[in-house]
């Protein structure tokens, strides 16, 4: 364990610094700074020796985390990097993007605030990058088996580099140009700079993993062909139908998916020409939906020097901290804060989109918005009465996903989907369709990185277990989706 008395001693939780929000906004570089390590240590240092760690709980991955935490209080990172890339092939990732389920399980936030969990394991991750502790690590033996893995997001990655390791001879393949699908370009440099993914793609072509961008499954390899040529196919293509808003005005000008948007953001960024970029300077932004993907949009819109940034949430205002109806160890319904959020915009509550309203040339000019109203039926309503106009120059839809893609999948290789949208598993992994797989968002829904690297690491134990008989890859044992409740 770390200091026995640390939690004790130091009570108070210090997070990783960031930029002052009048220069990062001014560049897509990361918004948060290294810690002193001495302040990374203390926080390390209030670990408690709990018994039973039910951070564990929180985590998909089953990451050791007092035992990196008690690593670093000692000043043992090389040793603190082993063991945090034992369980997590990529820390780096969510060290910056995961929303820290473990840091809501922490024992220590029954009365005090939780440990630092996230920001140790960003500082062991970005320590071990830059003292050179991550090398490749290359088959010792081949077993002359082939894998395509189709999507490189952390899914497709983690996969991929778990079996190559294993000794098969794994291609991934991408649509996109570049390799790291939504790493690559759905999440801002702000948050993550793009380094971080490239350096682990050159870890992994080291290890012996290929990859082919610019390939899309489905059109340029028909998927039934692919099947034929390998011993197994993993699906990571993630969930990236967007859920749209049919109302009136839907196609006018200006009114936009937000991944449309991030996604030529991070390309101009990376220094692509984008012809005809959406861009939000000198607009009146208004983005539906407050989850993370909405946040990024603040963020970018923020970057991009709009005139006003308006988030508008159907529901009722969360709150920031642990309510007492929802104590430790349950999983608290609370309003993350994020760093774009930190930079300026307005968020409104209980703002149902009633119609788009354009002007003469077809291009929105604003949002004609009502209050909502719960009913007693559980359900949603525009309340009567309460309708008001936003004025708007650019709608970002950042409503959630429905689903993976289907159309080539289905009529190529017959696999078979779910009521959800998602692509129809077994508890292997295996879909309908036999040595195809599929594992991340594409299978589980739209989730988180953390989730979708555990699967992709769970899934390349059961191909290898396919293909071998048996696997001496480890397999996360994943928690349920949600925290212990009190009741159970």
């Amino acid at each position: 364990m770390a200091d026995p008395r640390g939690f004790l001693k130091h009570r108070e939780r210090q997070d990783r610094p960031s930029r002052p929000v009048p220069v990062r906004i001014m560049d897509f570089k990361e918004v948060y700074e290294r810690q002193q390590r001495g302040v990374t240590q203390t926080q390390a240092g209030r670990c408690m020796d709990c018994g039973i760690p039910f951070c564990h709980t929180g985590c998909p991955l089953g990451n050791l985390i007092p035992e990196w935490n008690d690593l670093i209080w000692r000043d043992q990172w090389e040793e603190a990097s082993h063991r945090l890339h034992m369980t997590n092939n990529f820390p780096e990732f969510t060290g910056r993007v995961c929303p820290a389920p473990c840091e809501t399980s922490c024992v220590l936030g029954i009365n005090q605030p939780a440990v630092t969990i996230k920001q140790s394991e960003a500082e062991i991750a970005d320590e071990a990058l830059e003292k050179g502790y991550v090398e490749p690590l290359p088959p010792k033996r081949l077993t002359g088996k082939t894998v395509a893995v189709v999507g490189s997001g952390p899914a497709g990655l983690a996969a991929a580099q778990q079996l190559t390791r294993a000794g098969h001879t794994v291609a991934v393949y991408e649509r996109d140009d570049r390799i790291g699908g939504l790493m690559r370009y759905g999440i801002p440099d702000f948050k993550m700079e793009k380094s971080l993914v490239d350096f682990r793609v050159t870890q992994m072509e080291t290890e012996g993993t290929r990859f082919y961008p610019s390939t899309e499954i489905g059109a340029d390899i028909a998927w039934d062909a692919l099947q034929e040529s390998y011993d197994a196919v993993i699906v990571a293509t993630g969930a990236m139908v967007p859920r749209d808003l049919p109302i009136s005005g839907r196609g006018l000008g200006g009114v936009h998916f937000a991944m449309e948007y991030l996604v030529q953001s991070n390309k101009a960024v990376a220094g692509d020409e984008v012809p005809d970029q959406i861009h939000a300077k000198d607009k009146h932004v208004v983005i539906l939906g407050g989850g993370d993907t909405g946040a990024d949009c603040i963020g970018t819109a923020h970057r991009h020097q709009a005139k006003s940034v308006t988030t508008l949430a159907i529901g009722k205002e969360l709150p920031t901290e642990r309510a007492e109806h929802e104590p430790w160890p349950m999983d608290p319904r609370v309003f993350e804060v994020s760093s774009a959020h930190q930079e300026g915009g307005e968020v409104q509550w209980l703002a149902s989109t009633v119609e788009f309203l354009g002007d003469e040339n077809g291009h929105i000019r604003a949002l004609r918005v009502a209050e909502t109203q719960y009913n007693d039926d559980g359900t949603r309503t525009p309340k009567p009465g309460s309708e008001r106009e936003i004025p708007a120059d650019l709608v970002l839809l950042a409503l959630g996903f429905t689903g993976a893609e289907s159309q080539t999948l289905t009529d190529q290789l017959q696999v078979d989907f779910t009521s959800r949208g998602t692509i129809g598993r077994a508890e292997d992994y295996q879909t309908n369709v036999e040595g195809v797989f599929t594992v991340g968002d594409a299978g589980r829904g739209a989730s988180l990185v953390v989730w979708a690297i555990a699967e992709g690491r769970a899934a390349a134990a059961k191909v290898d277990q396919y293909l071998e008989g048996s696997t001496r890859l480890p397999a996360p044992v994943a928690p349920s989706d949600r925290a212990i409740s009190l009741s159970q």
